[in-house]
């Protein structure tokens, strides 16, 4: 996808999340100077499976896997110092140079041993499903400007003030939820005591290191977290993330323009999936989708709970491409359909006699619909070899035709299996 014209690129999901993400990133960071994380956190799970070796990133771009290639974590992550140095230290345990390499916003919100216990014991973040990893609270004190960023590790003074702020806020939640779990400053404290010495050589002001790279030339790639529909704007509210996910936050989050930005590349399972609670149109019969789950291995890389499975919607896509912009699409886990005898794509949902082919705000409307399928026949031969559009049977190709024509994007990428090399470029 890089070419003279096309030197910053973004990298969403245009479904649920879960869609490939890291995968896409792993390949396209070949090419690519920087690879720049723009918001999420540690909820976040990008899988990269380079054959004698399995990933699987939380918070470092997948991009740093590739030597030479630097990364970012930008101002719109909520970033968790400590699982971010775990997750550096077993990267190095596993022989991946990190040295150099990684570089964190200054302006980063961190994410709390308070956030943390929050999330785990609020009643309405069971109720849409979270992670628990402490990102809606996060958030929610870097929207109330309770926040504590990196750049306040600088100034221990300061520092000690957010911590009191933040942990007396966390305890009255707690004490509303009814919960005997406490925190204190002073753990807090010495946490971020401990961190700091780590964390602090990693700080820039990474919106300006990108934006000096772009102005350079370089390929710049931008990798969103979770997916279109969980964006807190524009997904299935309330039983979204509580960031932007989708094109325009990668500009937000990174600190650069939105006109620096020269493709968007949406990433799209071959069928559909979503973790956790709200609607999902197309979900299969409980023996169909136990069946694709387990073809899928659909479970959570980060919390390992299974995902809900249902057939391809192209209603939900074309809504994600005319949100994000998108200019590509990559369909994943296209072999994971190989043994099917027959697979249905979604053309509208139906309601009180009415079609719908755009999709809806309305949740409780979306959740009484039934899906309308067209059919198609499936080719029952193993794809995990193909590398070329012609190795292809010719029912898979024209499967991708048909998510290529209802959705209104051209597919550029097409993956047959984990590794990095099971891949189909068609650009």
């Amino acid at each position: 996808m890089f070419t003279d014209d096309r030197r910053t690129i973004v990298v969403v999901g245009a479904q649920w999340g879960d869609e490939g993400k890291g995968k896409l990133v792993d390949v396209l960071a070949e090419r690519a100077q920087w690879v720049v994380r723009y918001q999420g956190g540690a909820n976040a799970g990008h899988t990269v499976d380079l054959g004698d070796s399995h990933f699987v990133l939380h918070q470092i771009p997948s991009g740093i896997l590739h030597p030479g290639v630097r990364c970012a974590i930008g101002n719109g992550v909520v970033l968790d110092p400590d699982t971010l140095f775990t997750e550096i230290d077993g990267l190095v345990r596993d022989g991946v140079d990190v040295e150099g390499r990684l570089y964190v916003s200054d302006r980063a919100h961190l994410v709390l041993p308070y956030h943390k216990l929050v999330d785990s014991e609020s009643h309405a973040s069971q109720a849409i499903g979270t992670t628990g990893r402490g990102i809606g609270p996060a958030y929610e004190d870097k929207i109330a400007r309770r926040g504590v960023r990196v750049v306040d590790l600088r100034h221990r003074d300061r520092l000690q003030l957010l911590v009191e702020q933040g942990v007396s806020h966390a305890n009255a939640q707690l004490q509303r939820f009814g919960s005997q779990a406490r925190v204190t400053c002073d753990e807090t404290m010495a946490l971020l005591d401990r961190l700091a010495e780590r964390l602090l050589p990693l700080a820039e002001d990474v919106g300006l290191v990108i934006h000096r790279a772009v102005g350079t030339g370089a390929a710049v790639l931008l990798e969103g977290a979770q997916g279109s529909l969980l964006d807190v704007d524009h997904g299935t509210y309330p039983f979204v993330t509580s960031s932007n996910t989708t094109s325009g936050g990668a500009a937000v989050g990174a600190g650069i323009p939105p006109m620096m930005i020269d493709a968007v590349l949406g990433v799209v399972k071959a069928y559909t999936t979503r973790v956790g609670n709200g609607p999902l149109p197309t979900e299969l019969a409980p023996a169909d989708a136990e069946r694709m789950r387990r073809l899928g291995n659909e479970f959570g890389a980060t919390t390992g709970r299974p995902r809900r499975c249902g057939w391809f919607d192209p209603v939900v896509v074309r809504y994600a491409a005319r949100i994000n912009g998108l200019t590509d699409l990559a369909v994943t886990k296209l072999d994971v359909l190989d043994s099917f005898d027959r697979l249905a794509i979604c053309t509208g949902y139906e309601a009180d006699g009415e079609v719908f082919t755009e999709f809806p705000a309305d949740l409780p409307a979306l959740e009484g619909v039934s899906p309308r399928y067209e059919w198609l026949d499936g080719w029952k031969t193993p794809t995990a070899d193909a590398r070329r559009l012609a190795d292809l049977p010719a029912a898979a190709r024209r499967y991708l035709d048909r998510v290529q024509e209802t959705v209104g994007v051209p597919v550029t990428y097409v993956s047959v299996g984990t590794r990095r090399d099971q891949i189909i470029g068609l650009d």
